[in-house]
């Protein structure tokens, strides 16, 4: 072999040779950095450091992400693993600040203290003011009903609404008493009697309906014996008792 092909020979034996030996280092390098990641990893979750994460450079370990209150264990815990040779520390997060209770009270509404407020009840009258605004009432509209019958007509059931009305303002102990009238008719005293009891009876029932205690009410039917002045039986009358 030629001189001049020798000595072109000997540098490339050279390269190859330094080129083997570089990957051989370099794959040694990252061997290396994936076992000490490996057990660094397992010794932070051992120790209960989430949260961050460490890559090597060789040796040399780099944590990210650790808490402020956190990073100082998790380097030291990595510097504990065999083989790390240095630790530091990047991007650590603040440690959050709790907000101060405050010292106020949380505001409340005010307790509602005053009493349920209700209706306010009609003044009560004397028996003879009563009687008066009720004679009023009946002179105005009487309480009416179709002929032959205890059915209350339109205007007589309006007039006995009215009647109810005033007797919320009765006096204490005051009883109304409703006298019940019909015209003479074919049927007989008898016949008159029930006829005009049915109507006393059938205005109680409105009264009643419209919240006068039944015990304040006492119907009474008088047949034909008392004949109306207006030449109009087929009526009732109200006593306040």
């Amino acid at each position: 072999m030629s001189a001049a092909r020798l000595a072109w020979l000997v540098p490339l034996a050279l390269l190859v040779s330094g080129a083997l030996a570089l990957l051989a280092t370099w794959q040694r390098a990252d061997g290396i950095e994936a076992d000490l990641g490996a057990r660094s990893d397992a010794a932070l979750a051992s120790a209960g450091l989430g949260g961050g994460s460490v890559t090597f450079d060789g040796r040399d370990a780099e944590l990210r992400g650790f808490g402020a209150d956190t990073a100082e264990r998790a380097a030291a815990t990595v510097r504990g693993v065999d083989g790390v040779r240095t630790v530091s520390t990047q991007d650590v997060a603040p440690t959050p600040v709790p907000a101060a209770p405050s010292s106020a009270p949380p505001s409340a509404a005010p307790p509602n203290t005053a009493p349920p407020s209700s209706p306010p009840s009609q003044p009560r009258l004397t028996k003879e003011a009563l009687q008066s605004r009720i004679d009023d009432a009946l002179a105005a509209d009487p309480i009416t009903f179709e002929p032959d019958t205890a059915e209350l007509t339109g205007e007589g059931k309006r007039t006995a609404e009215r009647i109810a009305e005033l007797a919320a303002s009765a006096p204490t102990g005051a009883r109304l008493e409703i006298d019940g009238h019909v015209a003479k008719g074919p049927g007989g005293k008898s016949a008159a009697r029930k006829l005009s009891q049915e109507r006393a009876q059938a205005v109680v029932e409105v009264l009643t309906g419209a919240g006068v205690p039944a015990d304040k009410l006492v119907a009474k039917g008088f047949g034909d014996s008392r004949p109306s002045t207006k030449g109009d039986d087929r009526r009732v009358e109200v006593e306040v008792r």
